[in-house]
């Protein structure tokens, strides 16, 4: 992957399901979030599943993404959906839990 590639912002909009809520997952996700540099948001949703998009580098949310897969020691994730959208121009650096679900 060239350079440029590698820093242009993409947006990922990320839904896991499986064992993922009851489990930390949103708060993994934050931090795993967090220590990239990344931004976006998590919530449960209403049907079990937990939905995410976050925001950074190709590379930083590709590992992200990977890190959903796996999820935190108790989830047991599943599959995941991705869809790629247009990044945002919120210009947010933060990563916001949304509490309760739906």
């Amino acid at each position: 992957m060239d350079r440029e590639v590698e820093e242009k912002p993409v947006r990922a909009h990320v839904v896991a399901q499986g064992r993922v809520q009851g489990v930390g997952f949103r708060v993994f996700l934050q931090s795993q979030a967090t220590r990239r540099g990344l931004s976006g948001w998590v919530k449960n949703l209403p049907d079990g599943r937990i939905e995410t998009e976050v925001e950074g580098t190709a590379v930083l949310v590709d590992e992200f993404i990977q890190a959903v897969k796996r999820g935190p020691s108790l989830a047991r994730v599943q599959d995941i959906e991705v869809e790629w959208i247009d990044p945002g121009s919120q210009g947010s650096s933060d990563f916001i839990i949304f509490t309760g679900s739906g």
